[in-house]
């Protein structure tokens, strides 16, 4: 049995459509559980409570903790740290291997590449929160409590990925023929996962073995592209004259947010769009012997 907690988010969904690769017994675990394969087992759970998750995870061989809470840091703070010892503990009574499904806001700003290695220093509130949960599962590792891995993307784009930056700023912009808008410095370098190359790192490295006890970085293309450069590609793949980039600095964010939800917590986000934002997956591609979908292969299969 293989287990998704949080399993109706994007890369539930995508992860759900691979699995059947690797186990016959799938199990989606949500508040309001549905079905992607015929054969799926649902479980209702509020992973808030620890006798509902523990009873979610019984008999799990392997669970995959990619549950996603509302974008705000006050929510974060109080229930991250809840979920992620629930999801320990009862891994941990069940003797289930556990893959945890991260981002990257624990490294901060870095100045460079963001490796596997890259050190926690948080710049945000939800920074903060992040260090503070993987810190809770390495520890566990490093006491050989269970046996669980960490595998962190980069920003998502992708189809279906509604809760992306360059959807709502980009890829439905263009769809209803308006001009693209950016958050940030368009002319720095900003590297995104693919969520169907993010599933697919999480299918493969969960059921391998030797894979366990370490961090990792999803598939994600190598090519360093900036948000003019990915803007003008998205223009290309649609066909549409250049209709230039509307970008938005912080009170630009802050008006929109107004309209868009999301966007509202993403000020002390800034940071990740007003530098370089380069991430490297180069261990996951020679461990896995995968590579990544370019660029233009994802912006097409995003745009349709």
């Amino acid at each position: 049995m293989q287990t998704i907690l949080g399993a109706n988010g994007i890369i539930g969904q995508e992860l759900s459509k691979l699995l059947p690769q690797h186990t016959a017994q799938i199990r989606q675990v949500s508040r309001t559980p549905k079905k992607v394969n015929a054969s799926d087992e649902l479980v209702k759970a509020d992973l808030l409570n620890y006798s509902e998750t523990e009873k979610a995870v019984a008999g799990s061989k392997i669970v995959y903790l990619v549950a996603g809470l509302k974008y705000e840091a006050t929510i974060w703070q109080q229930q991250w740290p809840v979920v992620m010892k629930n999801a320990i503990d009862a891994c941990k009574k069940h003797n289930a291997r556990l893959v945890f499904f991260d981002n990257v806001y624990s490294y901060g700003l870095v100045n460079g590449v963001m490796t596997e290695t890259t050190p926690f220093n948080p710049n945000s509130k939800k920074g903060e929160v992040r260090a503070k949960i993987a810190t809770m599962l390495l520890e566990e590792i490093k006491a050989q409590n269970l046996n669980a891995m960490i595998v962190r993307a980069a920003d998502f784009y992708g189809p279906g990925a509604t809760l992306s930056m360059i959807h709502s700023t980009v890829t439905e912009r263009l769809k209803a023929g308006k001009a693209a808008q950016w958050i940030g410095d368009k002319k720095k370098v900003h590297t995104f996962t693919y969520t169907p190359d993010a599933a697919r790192t999480v299918a493969l490295l969960g059921n391998s073995e030797e894979a366990y006890n370490q961090t990792w970085h999803t598939l994600t293309s190598s090519e360093k592209i900036t948000g003019e450069e990915l803007v003008r590609l998205a223009y290309e793949i649609k066909n549409m004259p250049d209709k230039g980039i509307q970008a938005l600095g912080k009170t630009g964010v802050r008006i929109l947010g107004l309209f868009i939800p999301v966007l509202r917590e993403v000020i002390e986000m800034m940071y990740q769009y007003e530098n370089d934002y380069i991430f490297d997956s180069s261990k996951a591609s020679k461990f896995l012997n995968e590579q990544a979908t370019s660029y233009r292969v994802g912006l097409s299969e995003t745009l349709k």
